[in-house]
C-alpha cells in the first residue's frame, strides 16, 4: 500500500473531470463519489506512468499496452491490510486487464494506492456478495451485488502483478 499526498493540481484536475461527467448511470453514489474516483485515476497514472483514456472498458493504459480499470472507494481514515476492494456486478461487461484499487480521503487530501491485479487473478480469488447481504468480515450491508477481495489478498498474491512498486 502506498500513501501518495494528493496535490493541488490533481484535485482541481479531479474536480473539473467530475463536473464535466456529472452523474454515471448505475453510480452507487449517485454521482458523489466522482472526485475521489478522478483522484484515484490521476494517482494511479502518475504512478504507473499511464496514459488516461477513460474509455467505458478502461482508465489507463499501461506503457506495455495493457489496460487498467481503477476502483476507488472514499475513506475517513487510513485503510487497513483486512478492507476490501470491490468490484460491482454491473461492472462486469468492462473489458479491461487489470484493475488498480484506491482509497482516497473524505477531504480529498490523501490517496492509498492499494495494488494492482489482473482481471481473471481478481475474479479467481474475489468472493461474491449480494445486495443486501451482510458482509461477514466487516458487517457492513453490502449496497449493489458485487466482487470482494481484501487489500491483503491483494497484496499477496501473484508477485508478478505487484511490478508497479518496482518503479516507484
Amino acid at each position: 500500500m502506498l500513501e501518495v499526498r494528493v496535490s493541488d493540481d490533481i484535485l482541481l484536475k479531479a474536480r473539473d473531470l467530475a463536473e464535466d461527467l456529472g452523474k454515471l448511470h448505475n453510480s452507487i453514489t449517485s454521482g458523489q463519489g466522482n472526485v475521489a474516483g478522478f483522484i484515484g485515476e490521476l494517482v494511479v497514472a502518475d504512478l504507473l506512468n499511464a496514459e488516461r483514456q477513460n474509455t467505458k472498458d478502461y482508465d489507463l493504459v499501461l506503457p506495455d499496452g495493457s489496460t487498467v480499470d481503477v476502483k476507488t472507494k472514499r475513506t475517513s481514515v487510513e485503510p487497513k491490510t483486512h478492507y476490501d476492494c470491490s468490484v460491482a456486478r454491473f461492472s462486469l461487461h468492462q473489458q479491461c486487464d487489470k484493475y488498480a484499487f484506491c482509497r482516497v480521503k473524505n477531504d480529498y487530501t490523501m490517496c492509498w494506492f492499494l495494488g494492482l491485479i489482473s482481471h481473471d487473478k481478481y475474479f479467481e480469488l474475489a468472493r461474491e456478495l449480494k445486495k443486501g447481504d451482510i458482509d461477514p468480515s466487516n458487517n457492513y450491508t453490502v449496497k449493489a451485488d458485487c466482487f470482494n477481495l481484501s487489500i491483503e489478498d491483494l497484496q499477496s498474491e501473484d508477485e508478478s502483478e505487484l511490478t508497479w512498486m518496482e518503479a516507484l
